[in-house]
C-alpha cells in the first residue's frame, strides 16, 4: 500500500485551537519543540515560528488487497471481524475514529492526475515490480524546461520495507536523487529451485512444497482452475501432497505453514522491524514537511537479528539509468543476433529486471511490434520474431527501440548499438 498527502490540508499550530475544535491546550507541545527553536541539526532554510507546520488534515491510503486471516498477527488496525475487508477501507476506518481532526481516505487505486496533487507519496509496498511502477509514475510527472527540471514538479518519495529481522528506509528526490532503478543491484533475486532438483532429487521441505505446485497440481487440477494461494482448501491439498512427497525421500519440516509461505511468497514479518521502518519513514516525511530538519541523504538500512544495527549511506544516481536519465539505453548486440537474447537481456540483466517486456520500433515510417507477450493474439502472430535475427527484422545499427513493461508506466526508449 502506499499513502499521498496533499499539501493544502497541511495543518499549523495554532495555539491548540485547531479546525473543528479538534484540538486541545498543549495537545502539539512536544511538536512545537522541534518547531519553534533552532537546532544544531536544522535545515538551512528553516524559520523557526509558532505557525510551524506540524502535520496532515487528509491523508489517503491506496491498498488494492482485502484482509486474510493471516494479516491479523502482525498489525494492530485489523481485528477478526474485519476479515474479507478491503485493506485501505478498514484502515482509514481505524485512524479516523481514533485520531481527532485526522482524516483518512481510502481508495483502491489512483490516476496520474491523482498523484499530481500529492506533497508527499509513503510506501508500504511488498514487491519490487510495485515499487518501480510508483517510482517511474513520479519520473513521469517531472517537468523540464530546456533541459532544466523544475522543482515544483518533484514528489517526494519515501519507501520502507522489512524481511524479517532486517529493514530499510529511503528518501528519492525523483529527478535528483538516485531511484528505484538506479540501485535495483541492491534487491535480491527472487529464490527459485532447479526443476531437475525439485522433479529427482529434493533434499528440502521447499522442494516437496514445489513439487506438489508445479507438478502435481497442474496435472491433477484438483478443483478445476489455477493455484489459489488465499484459499485454505488448495493449500491444504498442496500440504498433504507435499507430506507425502517428504517422507518418501525421509524430508522433515513440511508444515502448512511453510506451504502457505512457498506458494505465496510470503517473507516472515516481524513486528518490531516494520514499527522501526514505520517510524524512520514517519520521521523523514516530517522532516520533509516542515525544513526541521535536513532529510536521510538518502538509504537506511536495519537490523536486529543480533542486537541493533543502523547504518546509512548515499545511494548514488546512475547516469543511465533506464527510468530517470532522461536518454535511451545501448543495446549492443551484434546483426545476426535473434531478437530472443534481446528479450534474454531485458528480464535477466540485473539493472533491468523486466517481467514480460514488449518490444516495438519505427520501420519505413510505421510503427512495428516485434514481441509482445500479455495479449494471446499478438503474441501467436510476433512468436516467430524470437528466432528471426535482428538483421532478418529490417532493423539497422542506431535503430531507436520502445520496450514496455508491467514494472514501468513510462515506456523505455534503447538504441540498438550493433557489434563486429
Amino acid at each position: 500500500n502506499w499513502y499521498g498527502i496533499e499539501p493544502q490540508h497541511i495543518m499549523a499550530v495554532d495555539g491548540g485551537h485547531g479546525v473543528g475544535g479538534c484540538d486541545w491546550d498543549g495537545r502539539w507541545n512536544h511538536v512545537t519543540k522541534f518547531l519553534e527553536r533552532p537546532g544544531p541539526f536544522t535545515h538551512p532554510d528553516f524559520e523557526p515560528s509558532a505557525e510551524a507546520l506540524s502535520g496532515f488534515r487528509i491523508i489517503h491510503v491506496v491498498d488494492m488487497d482485502t484482509i486474510d486471516l493471516s494479516n491479523l498477527n502482525r498489525q494492530f488496525l485489523f481485528r477478526p471481524k474485519d476479515v474479507g475487508r478491503p485493506k485501505a477501507e478498514v484502515a482509514a476506518n481505524f485512524i479516523n475514529s481514533r485520531i481527532p481532526g485526522c482524516k483518512v481516505a481510502s481508495r483502491k487505486c489512483f490516476s496520474k492526475m491523482h498523484q499530481r496533487k500529492f506533497h508527499i507519496i509513503v510506501c508500504g509496498l511488498d514487491s519490487i515490480i510495485a515499487r518501480r511502477w510508483m517510482n517511474g509514475m513520479l519520473i513521469s510527472l517531472l517537468s523540464y524546461e530546456d533541459g532544466v527540471l523544475d522543482p515544483s514538479s518533484i514528489i517526494p518519495l519515501i519507501d520502507g520495507g522489512t524481511e524479517g529481522f532486517k529493514g530499510n528506509a529511503r528518501v528519492i528526490l525523483p529527478g535528483m536523487t538516485a531511484c528505484i532503478d538506479c540501485t535495483l543491484e541492491l534487491y535480491p533475486p527472487q529464490i527459485n529451485f532447479p526443476m531437475c532438483t525439485i522433479a529427482s532429487m529434493p533434499r528440502l521441505p521447499e522442494h516437496c512444497i514445489e513439487y506438489a505446485r508445479i507438478l502435481q497440481w497442474p496435472k491433477e487440477k484438483p478443483f478445476g482452475g489455477n493455484l489459489d494461494g488465499d484459499n485454505p482448501e488448495h493449500i491444504e491439498w498442496v500440504f498433504e501432497r507435499a507430506r507425502k512427497r517428504a517422507a518418501e525421500f525421509n524430508i522433515t519440516g513440511v508444515t502448512y505453514r511453510l506451504t502457505q509461505g512457498v506458494v505465496k511468497r510470503i517473507i516472515p514479518a516481524v513486528a518490531s522491524t516494520n514499527a522501526v521502518i514505520a517510524a524512520a519513514c514517519a520521521t523523514e516525511v516530517f522532516k520533509i514537511a516542515t525544513s526541521a530538519y535536513i532529510p536521510l541523504n538518502n538509504y537506511l538500512v536495519f537490523n536486529d537479528v543480533d542486537g541493533l544495527y543502523t547504518y546509512t549511506f548515499e545511494a548514488e544516481r546512475k547516469e543511465n539509468c533506464s527510468a530517470c536519465s532522461q536518454v535511451p539505453q545501448d543495446l549492443q548486440f551484434p546483426s545476426s543476433a535473434k531478437l530472443q537474447e534481446v528479450l534474454q537481456f531485458l528480464t535477466e540483466s540485473a539493472s533491468l529486471q523486466m517481467k514480460s517486456p514488449a518490444i516495438t520500433t519505427t520501420l519505413e515510417g510505421k510503427n512495428k511490434t516485434l514481441y509482445l507477450q500479455s495479449v494471446k493474439s499478438i503474441e501467436e502472430r510476433t512468436r516467430p520474431n524470437l528466432c528471426k535475427t535482428l538483421k532478418e527484422l529490417g532493423l539497422s545499427d542506431g535503430q531507436e527501440l520502445a520496450v514496455a513493461d508491467v514494472t514501468t508506466p513510462q515506456t523505455v526508449l534503447f538504441k540498438l548499438n550493433f557489434t563486429t
